[in-house]
């Protein structure tokens, strides 16, 4: 079986599962990969949003070959759920993140308190 994959900037799906840290090639396992480069700072609750929203779309596809194009579409869907909860603060952006890449819009950064100077 060859391995099937879809990649978005945050999400990352594979037709495998995961043996002693190798992706083995699976006909019915997918394996979700959220954002590897830990661009953005997550808390379990989103976490957790995100793999439901996974398990419903797989769940969606059920019957449907595990082709590169459906692949696709689930990782952008979950990709505009990951830019939806970082537009409502859910997540932040990881601004000691190696990469710092604004893909999803500017980081909101809320001014800090400072007395008027006398």
């Amino acid at each position: 079986m060859t391995l099937v994959k879809s990649t978005t900037r945050h999400i990352r799906i594979f037709t495998a599962e995961v043996e002693h840290n190798e992706l083995v090639p699976s006909d019915n396992v997918l394996t979700l990969d959220v954002d590897p480069d830990n661009e953005l700072n997550w808390n379990d609750d989103a976490l957790q949003k995100i793999y439901r929203k996974f398990d419903d779309l797989v769940e969606a596809y059920s019957g449907a070959d595990l082709t590169d194009y459906n692949l696709r579409r689930i990782g952008s869907d979950l990709e505009h759920l990951v830019r939806s909860l970082l537009n409502k603060g859910e997540i932040s952006y990881n601004l000691n993140s190696r990469v710092l890449n604004y893909s999803l819009g500017l980081p909101q950064v809320k001014p800090e308190d400072s007395a008027p100077a006398k």
